[in-house]
């Protein structure tokens, strides 16, 4: 198993992690939420049995009230996070803007 997906390769540090170090991990968490969301949509799109796919999209949703969580603890975590992800908002809603501009 590659170490960016076992960071600590089982074991627990023999230290506790400063706020850089941990908003890594949780960015490793986050990682993990989002492939869960992708592969539980996936089955319950893949699948034709309604309750299977409404407990699939039901565990879905919640791997993204999770991810909420880890997003929120990395903008307490770095200072710097709200505004680098707005960057990248303002970026795509200048584009969609463009683009809008363009077809008209």
């Amino acid at each position: 198993m590659a170490e960016f997906i076992n960071p600590f390769s089982g074991m627990v540090p023999n230290r506790k992690l400063n706020d850089r170090e941990l908003a890594r991990a949780v960015r490793l968490a986050l990682a993990a939420e989002e492939e869960a969301v992708h592969l539980y949509e996936a089955l319950a799109d893949a699948t034709d049995n309604p309750l299977a796919a409404k407990v699939l999209q039901d565990v879905a949703d919640e791997e993204r009230v999770h991810a909420g969580e880890f997003q929120e603890l990395l903008r307490t975590l770095l200072p710097d996070e709200q505004r680098l992800l707005q960057e990248g908002a303002d970026e795509v809603r200048e584009l969609a803007s463009e683009e809008k501009e363009r077809k008209e």
